[in-house]
């Protein structure tokens, strides 16, 4: 419940106008969420939500840029160094890794809450990542592919 609720708050925040909690409580409401004042803020502390000014001279939350997201949770240069190779097909993004490594990987792409992706599995050196469509499966595998040639 509370990894599909940040992955709606994620989408939520991309996509509209969000100034105060108030805000993000309604458009949860809306989607079919129930939540408290108390919950929404530990998601924002949580996601790392943080508030910028608009060239409307108005505040709107804002999710930090998905470098920033895999730094702060750990999706870390050994984790990304596990990584032999990333391949996209449709809807699901296969990654191998060296032997006993695709569980760590698959936590770290789990707590990412990317809005895209459905799920993974895992087993001891190959990831299934299921994702809601080929776009999204292309647009993760790139982004994979740049952090394995970062590190």
């Amino acid at each position: 419940m509370k990894t599909n609720r940040q992955k709606k708050i994620l989408e939520i925040v991309n996509r509209f106008h969000i100034e105060t909690q108030d805000d993000l409580i309604e458009h949860l409401t809306t989607e079919g969420f129930t939540v408290t004042q108390a919950t929404v803020s530990r998601d924002i502390r949580e996601l790392q939500l943080t508030k910028v000014l608009t060239n409307h001279g108005t505040y709107r939350y804002v999710a930090p840029k998905r470098e920033e997201m895999v730094s702060g949770l750990k999706f870390n240069t050994a984790l990304v160094d596990s990584i032999v190779s990333v391949e996209y097909a449709v809807n699901m993004i296969v990654i191998k890794t060296y032997p006993g490594l695709a569980q760590a990987v698959a936590t770290g792409v789990d707590n990412l809450a990317i809005a895209e992706v459905l799920g993974c599995v895992a087993g001891d050196d190959t990831i299934m990542v299921v994702t809601k469509n080929e776009a999204s499966a292309k647009n993760i595998s790139e982004r994979i592919r740049i952090m394995m040639k970062a590190g």
